[in-house]
Order: structure tokens, then C-alpha cells, then sequence
């Protein structure tokens, strides 16, 4: 059974940062790619960053470059996302997911195969 553990998430003023991580269990995870989204009330979910399975490539969506960072940690089974210079508009649940299989496109959700229960990330004005 794969499982996503998420944690990380918070309360915090604009300008100020969080670092996300995400323990995946029931995969080997180096062959997996990971990702995160997030999804704001009211809002679709949205693709936030990307990371390969040894973690030589990452993508972003444009709302979180040059602010947000992935990582990964092969060893500790684990995926990170550091946010810096939190907005307000980053306000939202953000999810990690496995990618599973090939194919696909990098920012649809149909693209990932497992999914965490998500964490609240709230920044204030």
C-alpha cells in the first residue's frame, strides 16, 4: 500500500517561509517522480513544482519561481518544498503525489498516481 505523509504546513506572516515535506512509504522511491499541488478555496487545484526521480530536474509553475524550491532525499524516502517570500495568494491545501507511470504531462493531476491527505499552508496579510 503507498502511502504520502505530508507535514510542514502552518500559519505564517507574509514574507516569511515554510518548508514542506512529504514521506512516501509502499514504493521504491527512487523510481518515482514527485509532485506538489495546491488547492485554494473556491479554486481548482493547481500545479505548484516537480521534481524527477533522482531529483536532476525540476519544473515550476510561474506563480512559485524563483520563490519556491522541490527537493528530495532518496534515502529518508522523502520530498521537500520550501517556500520563501510567502504571499498571501499562496494560501491553500498543498498535496504532494507519486508519479507512478510514464507518460503524462508534468502539471495534470491525472498524470500522478498516489496522493497525500494534504497540509493547510495560511499566510496572513
Amino acid at each position: 500500500q503507498v502511502q504520502l505523509i505530508e507535514s510542514g504546513g502552518g500559519l505564517v506572516q507574509a514574507g516569511g517561509s515554510l518548508r514542506l515535506s512529504c514521506v512516501v512509504s509502499g514504493r521504491t522511491f527512487s523510481t518515482v517522480a514527485m509532485g506538489w499541488f495546491r488547492q485554494a478555496p473556491g479554486k481548482d487545484g493547481e500545479f505548484v513544482a516537480r521534481i524527477t526521480r533522482m531529483g536532476g530536474g525540476t519544473y515550476y509553475a510561474d506563480s512559485v519561481k524563483g520563490r519556491f524550491t522541490v527537493s528530495r532525499d532518496n534515502a529518508k524516502n522523502t520530498v521537500y518544498l520550501q517556500m520563501n517570500s510567502l504571499k498571501p495568494e499562496d494560501t491553500a491545501v498543498y498535496y504532494c503525489a507519486c508519479d507512478d507511470s510514464p507518460g503524462g504531462t508534468y502539471s495534470d493531476t491525472e498524470t500522478y498516481d498516489y496522493w497525500g491527505q494534504g497540509t493547510q499552508v495560511t499566510v496572513s496579510s
